[in-house]
């Protein structure tokens, strides 16, 4: 059985990036559990965040838009550019991999569970989710928080 869509990227991660994501995760939702009235700016901010899955459909289609172009313009060599795109986004579309990856995962891209995950125990921190988190030390609620996100 082929991974669902929601484990796929962090399966096919190296576990110090999957492990660096979360820390830096967990991280931030300590920082706003000390300082809460930061929260609404980031809420707006994890709206704003772009996913990997995302990122690499825009590549995908940028990079095979400019090969199209280029081979019905320069030279039908530049063919080979959206032949190689669509076949990696094929393989990452049924395999949850592919070549890009590891190195959007690098440069901190998350997937749009993850992204949620922060969404989710930021508003609990804000007091959402009527009497989830109970009185205690902003780390102890931070941590809380980041266990009922991910569930």
């Amino acid at each position: 059985m082929s991974p669902t869509t929601v484990d796929r990227v962090p399966l096919h991660t190296a576990h110090q990036i999957n492990e660096r994501i979360k820390q830096e995760t967990d991280e931030r939702v300590r920082r706003f559990a000390r300082q809460p009235e930061g929260i609404p700016t980031r809420l707006k901010e994890l709206d704003e965040e772009w996913d990997v899955e995302r990122v690499l459909e825009t590549n995908a289609s940028t990079l095979a838009f400019i090969g199209v172009a280029l081979g019905g313009l320069v030279d039908k060599r530049w063919l080979i550019l959206p032949a190689l795109v669509t076949g990696f986004l094929f393989q990452h579309a049924t395999q949850g991999w592919c070549p890009p990856l590891p190195v959007l995962r690098r440069l901190g891209y998350r997937t749009s569970r993850e992204i949620d995950i922060e969404r989710n125990a930021l508003k609990a921190l804000r007091g959402d989710f009527a009497d989830s988190l109970p009185a205690a030390s902003p780390d102890i609620r931070a941590a809380n928080a980041m266990q009922a996100a991910r569930g």
